[in-house]
Parts: C-alpha cells; sequence; structure tokens
C-alpha cells in the first residue's frame, strides 16, 4: 500500500486521523488506491482513448505527431464529444432510475400495497399535483396520488416527440422553455433520452461534435427532470424538510451505541429504518448498548434523513470507508449510488455488517437483503437487528471515535426558505430576496453541488471558495457531498455567517433569522438536502425569474462543483449549463483533448443558452471567475455593480476557461 501524508488527502481533522489508522494496520482506502494508479493514462484523461467497439482501444496523439483517427475514422472531436454524451447517459440513468423508483412507490401506495408508507406532506402534494394540471378540489387524496404517479411515469413512457417531459414543462420559466424548444433540446422521454444517447454514440452513429453535444444536452434535461420528480415526491411522501439542528463528522458515532450507517440515495428503506430503529431500541439496550440505537448518515441517504428527521450525517462520499475504521461501526446499510466496492473489504478487518440491499446494486462480499416496499418495516427490522448482532461481536480496544463534531442547522427546502422570507413579508415573500438582490446586500447567489475526488484534498476547495464568495456578499446553498463538508466544517452554523459573512449578506441572514424564530441569523451555507434536491435550488431560480419577469440566465445565480467527479456531476452540470447558469468545474473533465468540444461548452453554449462551463482547478481564481459572472449578470440587470476596473481584473483570463490541450 502506498505511503500517504494524511493530511494532504483531506481538510477534514477526522478523516486525516482516521486516514493514520487505515496506514498503521495497511488497510487500503480510496486514497492509498488513488496513490497507487499513479501515473494516470494521459490519453484517458483527455479524453482521447476511445473503447467502444472491439477494434480498438484507440487513441489520439495529442501532439499531432501520432494517430490523429481511430480505426473507424473517427477523430478527436468526435471521440470526446462520444464520450462525453456517455457520461451524461448515465448520469441522467442514475437519477431518473431514482425517481422512477420513488414515482412506483405512489402508484403503489395508490392502489392500496404498501402500508409501511403515506403520504406525509399533502399539502406538498396538492401543491405539486395542481401545478402539473392534476384536479385536487374536492377529490379523494388516493385519486390524486395515483393520477400524479400516472402522469409522472408517462415521462418514462411517452411516445410523442413533440410533447415535452411534463416535470419540465410545468417547473420552468417560460422564457427558458422557448429558448430549450426553440433549440430541439426539450425531452420527451426520459428512458428513450438515454436509450438515443447511446445509440447515436455506437459505432457508425453520429459523427458531428456539435450535434452529439447537442444531443447530451437534450438527456442532461431528462436528467432535471428525473431529479425534480425524484425530489417533490419524495417531499409529499416523506414530508419537506425544514430547519432542524443537528450535527455532523466521525464524532457523532457513540462508543455506547449500536450504530447503524445508512448509505446511498434512495430514502425509501432509510426512512422506514429510522422508524424501526425506534422500536428496537429495548433489544439495542438488552444487549448492552446503553445509548440504545445510533442511526448516522453518511453520502445521500445520510443526507435525506438528515434534513427530514435531524439524523446525523458521519461524512460524504470519499470518506465512507472511514466510520468502519472506528471500530464502532455495527452496520452501514446500502442501497443505490456512489458507493464504494471496498466496503466489505474494510469491512473484514473488523466486526461491521456491510448489507446491500438492492437486486440491481449488489457487492462481493457485502450480505445481501433483497428490500422490497411491500415489505419494507418486516426488511427494516431484519436489519437493525443484524447491526444490534454484531455490537455483541465488537472489540472494544479497537474502538477509535474522533473527539470531533460539528452542530448544522439544516433542512432548507425551497419551502422553508420561502417560509423564512415569508415573516418579513407575508404577503410577498420572495420581495425581501429581491430586494436586498437590487440594493447589493446580497451580491448573488451559488449553488454548490458535486462530490469529492481524490486529485483535491477533500473538502478544502468547497470551504475556501465559499468563504471568499460569503465575504462579497454571495449567498451559499448546497446539496449533496458539497453540503456534507460544509456541515463537517461547521459551516452551517450561526456562528460561521458571524465570522465569514460580508456586512450585507450578514445583515439579511440575521435579519431572516431572528425573524423566522432562531434567535440569531441563518447558517452560512444553507442545506438544501441530497445531490438529487438540485432541482430545488431550480425552484427557488424558477420563482425569482418569474416575479423578476426575467429568464434564469439573466439571475446573478452561478454553480460550481470544486471536486466533480461522478458522471451524475456531469450531467447536472450540463443541465446548470442548458438552463443559463455559469458553472464552475474544479476537477479537469476528459474533453480537453478537443478544442472543438472545449469550445462548444463554453463560448457556444454561451451564446445559445447563457450558460456556459468554468473549469478551474484553483479555488481562489475560481471563486473570482464565479464573482465575475455575478457581476455580469447583476450588470444585465441593470443592478449596482462593483467598479468597472475591478470586475474588468476579476473577469481578466489569469487562465483560460478551459485549461488547454496538452502541448
Amino acid at each position: 500500500m502506498a505511503c500517504l501524508d494524511c493530511n494532504t488527502c483531506s481538510s477534514d481533522p477526522a478523516a486525516v486521523q482516521m486516514l493514520a489508522i487505515a496506514e498503521a494496520n495497511n488497510i487500503g482506502t480510496a486514497w492509498s488506491r488513488h496513490a497507487q494508479q499513479q501515473p494516470q493514462c494521459g490519453f484517458g484523461t483527455t479524453g482521447l482513448c476511445c473503447r467502444i467497439c472491439l477494434k480498438g482501444p484507440c487513441r489520439i496523439d495529442p501532439f499531432g505527431q501520432g494517430p490523429q483517427f481511430g480505426i473507424c475514422g473517427a477523430d478527436r472531436d468526435t471521440i470526446v464529444a462520444r464520450h462525453l454524451v456517455r457520461m451524461m447517459a448515465a448520469g441522467a440513468a442514475a437519477h431518473s432510475e431514482h425517481g422512477r423508483h420513488i414515482a412506483l412507490a405512489m402508484l403503489h401506495l395508490s392502489q392500496g400495497h404498501l402500508h409501511d408508507y403515506s403520504i406525509r406532506d399533502e399539502e406538498k402534494l396538492r401543491v405539486v399535483a395542481t401545478r402539473l394540471g392534476v384536479a385536487t378540489e374536492g377529490r379523494d387524496l388516493m385519486t390524486i396520488v395515483r393520477e400524479l404517479a400516472d402522469l409522472t411515469l408517462h415521462d418514462f413512457q411517452n411516445q410523442n416527440y413533440d410533447e415535452p417531459c411534463h416535470w419540465l414543462s410545468a417547473s420552468l420559466p417560460a422564457p427558458r422553455l422557448k429558448k430549450l424548444g426553440d433549440l430541439g433540446l426539450l425531452p420527451h422521454n426520459i428512458d428513450a433520452s438515454v436509450a438515443q444517447s447511446m445509440s447515436r454514440t455506437h459505432l457508425g452513429c453520429d459523427a458531428d461534435p456539435t450535434n452529439l453535444i447537442l444531443g447530451g444536452l437534450r438527456v442532461a434535461l431528462a436528467d432535471l427532470d428525473g431529479e425534480m420528480l425524484a425530489t417533490e415526491l419524495s417531499d409529499a411522501l416523506f414530508g419537506t424538510p425544514k430547519p432542524i439542528v443537528t450535527s455532523s463528522n466521525l464524532g457523532v458515532i457513540k462508543r455506547d451505541a449500536v450504530n447503524v450507517a445508512v448509505n446511498g440515495h434512495n430514502p425509501l428503506l432509510s426512512d422506514i429504518i429510522c422508524d424501526i430503529a425506534a422500536d428496537l431500541n429495548a433489544e439495542a439496550i438488552a444487549a448492552g448498548a446503553k445509548d440504545g440505537i445510533n442511526i448516522i448518515g453518511i453520502c445521500c441517504t445520510g443526507n435525506e434523513v438528515m434534513v427530514r428527521h435531524g439524523i446525523p450525517l458521519a461524512t460524504n462520499y470519499l470518506s465512507q470507508e472511514l466510520p468502519i475504521l472506528t471500530g464502532a461501526l455495527d452496520a452501514m446499510v446500502l442501497d443505490v449510488q456512489c458507493i464504494m466496492p471496498s466496503l466489505p473489504r474494510v469491512a473484514e478487518c473488523f466486526h461491521t455488517k456491510i448489507i446491500t440491499t438492492d437486486k440491481q446494486n449488489k457487492i462481493a462480499g457485502a450480505t445481501h437483503m433483497d428490500f422490497q416496499e411491500a415489505k419494507a418495516s418486516e426488511n427494516a427490522t431484519s436489519i437493525v437487528r443484524m447491526a444490534i448482532e454484531a455490537f455483541k461481536h465488537r472489540d472494544p480496544r479497537r474502538i477509535q471515535i474522533p473527539n470531533i463534531a460539528q452542530e448544522a442547522i439544516v433542512g432548507f427546502s425551497t419551502e422553508a426558505i420561502v417560509a423564512a422570507l415569508a415573516t418579513i413579508n407575508a404577503e410577498d415573500p420572495l420581495q425581501p430576496l429581491v430586494d436586498n438582490i437590487v440594493n447589493g446586500n446580497i451580491q448573488g447567489v451559488v449553488l454548490f453541488a458535486g462530490c469529492n475526488n481524490t486529485k483535491t484534498q477533500q473538502d478544502s476547495a468547497y470551504i475556501e471558495i465559499a468563504r471568499s464568495l460569503a465575504k462579497r456578499n454571495v449567498l451559499v446553498l448546497a446539496t449533496g457531498c458539497a453540503a456534507g463538508a460544509y456541515a463537517k466544517a461547521g459551516m452551517m452554523t450561526q456562528d460561521a455567517t458571524r465570522q465569514y459573512a460580508g456586512e450585507g449578506l450578514k445583515g439579511v441572514l440575521t435579519a431572516i433569522g431572528e425573524s423566522a424564530g432562531l434567535g440569531g441569523p441563518l447558517p452560512l451555507v444553507l442545506h438544501m438536502g441530497s445531490c438529487v434536491d438540485n432541482s430545488r435550488a431550480v425552484a427557488l431560480a424558477t420563482a425569482l425569474a418569474n416575479k423578476l419577469g426575467v429568464d434564469i440566465s439573466d439571475l446573478p445565480l452561478v454553480a460550481s462543483a470544486p471536486e466533480a467527479m461522478t458522471e451524475k456531476a456531469v450531467v447536472i452540470g450540463s443541465w446548470a449549463v442548458a438552463l443559463g447558469i455559469p458553472t464552475h468545474l474544479g476537477t479537469v473533465p476528459p474533453i480537453v483533448g478537443s478544442d472543438v468540444v472545449s469550445q462548444l461548452v463554453t463560448t457556444t453554449a454561451r451564446e445559445l443558452l447563457g450558460g456556459y462551463f468554468i473549469v478551474e482547478t484553483d479555488p481562489a481564481i475560481a471563486a473570482d471567475k464565479m464573482f465575475a459572472a455575478i457581476q455580469e449578470r447583476r450588470n444585465g440587470l441593470g443592478l449596482r455593480t462593483l467598479a468597472a476596473p475591478l470586475i474588468h481584473a476579476l473577469a481578466a483570463a489569469k487562465r483560460p476557461v478551459i485549461p488547454a490541450r496538452l502541448s
């Protein structure tokens, strides 16, 4: 195993402490495996390696001295574009499958087949149904649920190319819908969009990089459709998040409790586990766990139960192996997405039970429990009892829990943000936000999303960029592993607002927080949910755009994924660009081998859609570029901006929008 400098791996002191334990015990982690992979393939890194057919793999020489065409004749631009579109399709498939699972659960609930679930937020259900054209007045609740589920599933089944997906059509501002429609980018069917992306990138099909990228944006918008329906229906089923105080980092693991981690992305099982844990608490105490059962979250399943139930979050994606190293984790329950296949290997060194629950997502070495919604309570009971049994086999001598945990105020759904604003202006809740954007107290809004990536120090870019923008009075929103980074670092607290926010932003957050009864400011970073909940930020942006009578592309809004890693991150960034949002990536995507594709996702996208990618690995420069984009949007709206010389300095090309190809 490669020797690591643990302090360079992560900015999280709890992770550093656990990595030292891993090193001492020769236990592999994501970081040691990253070191073993060096040097990584330069052809693949730049997107110039093609493995689509069995004649290959083919490679293009980035220096122009070797092969310039694949065996089939595909050039660098076609190869790079095809692989980028395939990444978008895979990301859309992952998010939309999550959404389909939720929609089917709603359908089965309406048919009387699910007895462990109910509609916990009937008001949200009726609001969503009305927006999508489902009549609600005087109708039975389950009739509404059935019709809404049918309408949602139609977005996976519709064969009429001229009928855009319902959720997109009902949720975006009219100017953006027209622009996307005129460009032929509105998907009619989520599944068809994924299938068509795979078809057109097959050997011998689409070889026009411009046409390929436009097709990629279409499947990216299908991903947004899947995210919207997953979030909104989950809120109806499990409750719409409201502000709640909890805690985060590895210190949330308890020595004298049965610790059960829920990991993945889908709340259908984890929500039930939270209920069942309370029922089985006495069994855990009888087994010797004085503090009963302690549910903790990892990754986005952790975010789901955190924002709805206040379940503490142990960690985000990259450090998901580390809770096992504490010696006090009794079970980790896995559902889907962003789950490391290494978990059972790490758990072999301890007593921890690794339990997979989705029949399409198994891992060799794990115990599998085939989760079925119709038997949700039964399945959850069996899983929690596995954890109680595992607790009995702990080795107390190996327990090393970092004494590191941070308070976190979370649960800022779109509705929760509007409700907080309504305490200032009940008749027009958005007006205080608009007023403070106009007067400059809030310069703009940034949404942090994305993942963790071993190519950078874990979480550090998130922290640096957010502090830089907040100091310049930019409102900070976060989802997914980005939200996990901020929760672990103590940036979802009132003290963080007092310490890091600029005077204008601090004043606004304080006024809203005190008016909403928090006894102080809102936290510096507003936790909006899991990575599928990026659609909440779109809902907020749409409400602002509609109020102002403008398009999303006109708003002083930017997005950032400082540690982009998955295909889901690629597709999220792509639909953000399609909506007209300048979008920062802190990881260089595999497209720099093609000047044409690089131009398409930056300059051409900006001309057609208003959004574009900003690829920048330096956090300080990235913050400057995003702030310059905000100032440009403010100028376009006729709002007060910073002094012109400073704007020009920030926008100056300290680095190109996408780093130059190897030369």
